[in-house]
């Protein structure tokens, strides 16, 4: 079993998927995710990417992301929001809702930890 992982997508076919209708707000976003690797204990990582739209969000796992390419606006339920494009790193907790809105097709590097 190797002791590293580089982050690529090549030769991976990607997951598709959609936000759950109960959560939808507007649009018709569309999710890919590439499951690069998972980890025994509830440890998982690879890249997504969604079309625009906008859902409601709610975590209970620890995410952090990178974004790698788009525009998506992360806001809370208090009203604090995100603005994030290439670059912007972040980290959801246990307990965050809130919605997901993306402006522009975004793609993110992750790792979750449930």
């Amino acid at each position: 079993m190797a002791t590293y992982l580089q982050l690529n997508v090549g030769g991976v076919e990607p997951e598709a998927g959609a936000p759950a209708a109960d959560r939808l707000i507007s649009g018709t976003p569309t999710f890919r995710t590439w499951s690069l690797d998972e980890a025994e204990g509830g440890l998982y990582a690879g890249i997504w990417e969604a079309t625009p739209g906008k859902w409601k969000i709610a975590y209970d796992e620890w995410e952090y992301f990178n974004i790698l390419s788009g525009y998506s606006i992360v806001t809370a339920d208090d009203g604090e929001t995100f603005h994030l494009r290439a670059g912007d790193r972040m980290i959801l907790k246990p307990g965050f809702k809130g919605t997901w809105e993306v402006i522009e097709t975004t793609r993110k590097d992750y790792v979750i930890r449930l």
